[in-house]
């Protein structure tokens, strides 16, 4: 008997406790995540369902982007900047029932740094060089030099119980967090569930009994759904279904600027890209606004290297001259650098309606200049790991943004970092990027990273194409979601379901 046909929709209830009201909230998704390690995973599908609702940080990112308190209640700094003591929250405890103490953040921080668990998260905590368990409620953080984002990366860095600091399995099928929502259960192609955390350290909260993440992947299929009342959210669609269910009665479309963005992506340990004129040559050949009116039904603004959600970060990328649009001078550029045209690649691209849709443009704007493209569509399991193995000349995708730009750009463009999945290394970028995340002057760090996103623009392993316009649909009986730029369930703690 399938789901459907026992009625387990968004309005699926039971009377418990006399009167009281409690309800699953169906959410529809497109394809089963890679895993739930909360150290481990990179794809939208995985952090969308842990961040937030299974796991918990010290520190959180608020509506506005703001850091505000997790797990730590208050912490201090020490007038060098070298020494940060954190004051965590009085009985919280995991999903298992053990209580979360100082001795599982120090082994969360190991985790994540450490060389055989490899997690992409490890250069936001790189600069800890000391742990220090004052107490089971306070744990000090000695770091080798100033590092102004420090609290906006803890943000990131989910608290696990002790034990799995050397486990690199067991969490990836049956995560243990301290968050509002406990696992419960994967059926492989049918969903993900999670139960209402009784013991959760906000009284009251989350108001829901649980949530259900349905593995759906007909885009038509979660249309009407939404509609129906069998699905309560679309999280992260695209800006076709966007458009669609906009005007359709008994959903809102709540829209925000996204912090991710869309991008191209290049193997400079491969030829012809480890030349950065073939680089620029390649930004050249592009056509953004082209790309964002074609793939995102103009639902975006052409991307530089930061966010321009990020208003006291970002430049306009009318500064970058490889912006053009200029197949001709990309042509012309790879001649100079003595390319034999046509250059042959593979793309591999992301499963996602966006990426597609971007890639086939992408294809025929660089065959103008001389690149000639074959597009590899992927399913997720495949394009994470042939990311993760730096399988590939290009692909297609979508990546994730951060609050401070140390976040995205060091674990991305450093030599040697954790997503450095490109090859890429240069050492003036490395001077700033060491030197932007030691910096405490605000004004002096804008001044670091605009020189940051100059070069990257152009010259660095990713072509940006678009920041676009996070879209989420909800059923009008969903009540008290709210959307986050950073793409983030984070409000889910406070939706109820009407009755």
């Amino acid at each position: 008997m399938s789901l459907k046909s026992i009625g387990l929709g968004l309005l699926a209830s039971t009377v418990i406790a006399g009167s009281a009201y409690a309800a699953t909230l169906d959410i529809a998704i497109d394809s089963s995540p890679a895993g739930l390690d909360p150290h481990l995973i990179t794809a939208f599908n995985s952090v969308v369902i842990v961040q937030g609702n299974i796991y918990e940080a010290l520190t959180a990112i608020d509506r506005d982007l703001n850091v505000v308190p997790g797990l730590a209640e208050s912490w201090e700094v020490s007038e060098d900047g070298l020494t940060y003591t954190f004051h965590l929250r009085e009985g919280v405890t995991f999903h298992d029932g053990s209580e979360m103490t100082a001795e599982d953040v120090a082994a969360s921080i190991r985790r994540v740094q450490s060389e055989a668990v490899a997690s992409p998260l490890a250069s936001r905590v790189s600069p800890i060089i000391g742990i220090e368990v004052v107490d089971p409620q306070t744990v000090t953080f000695t770091l080798d030099a100033p590092f102004a984002p420090i609290l906006s990366s803890l943000s990131s860095i989910a608290i696990v119980p002790a034990e799995m600091e050397e486990d690199v399995d067991s969490l990836q099928q049956t995560p243990v967090g301290t968050g509002p929502f406990q696992f419960e259960d994967w059926q492989p192609n049918g969903y993900i569930a999670l139960s209402a955390f009784e013991d959760y350290r906000e009284d009251g909260k989350p108001m829901l009994d649980g949530v259900r993440f349905n593995f759906v992947p007909e885009s038509a299929t979660r249309q009407v759904g939404v509609v129906s009342g069998d699905y309560g959210l679309l999280p992260g669609i695209d800006p076709a279904t966007a458009l669609q269910l906009q005007g359709q009665p008994g959903v809102t479309v709540q829209e925000t600027r996204d912090l991710s963005y869309t991008l191209v992506g290049m193997n400079v340990a491969r030829e012809p890209f480890d030349n950065p004129a073939v680089r620029e040559a390649f930004n050249l050949a592009l056509d953004r606004q082209e790309i964002i009116d074609g793939a995102l039904f103009g639902a975006g603004v052409p991307a530089g290297p930061l966010s321009p959600a990020l208003t006291s970060w970002a430049l306009d990328p009318s500064e970058f001259s490889c912006y053009a649009a200029d197949p001709e001078a990309a042509r012309a550029m790879l001649e100079e650098a003595g390319v034999d045209l046509p250059v042959q690649l593979t793309m591999n691209v992301l499963p996602r309606q966006d990426a597609r849709d971007i890639a086939q443009i992408v294809q025929q704007q660089a065959a103008e200049a001389g690149f000639e493209i074959e597009l590899i569509n992927q399913e997720i399991g495949q394009f994470v790991q042939d990311w993760r193995n730096s399988n590939f000349d290009l692909f297609v995708s979508a990546n994730g943004g951060s609050p401070d730009p140390d976040e995205y750009f060091y674990r991305t463009f450093y030599g040697g970092g954790s997503t450095n999945v490109f090859g890429y290394a240069d050492d003036e970028i490395d001077a700033w990027l060491d030197e932007g995340r030691s910096e405490t002057d605000q004004a002096a760090r804008k001044a670091i990273y605009d020189q940051v996103q100059r070069k990257l623009a152009c010259e660095g392993p990713i072509a940006h194409i678009a920041y676009g316009s996070l879209f989420t649909a909800v059923n009008d009986a969903v009540e008290g979601f709210e959307i986050y730029a950073n793409g983030r369930l984070t409000s889910l703690v406070d939706v109820e379901i009407a009755e």
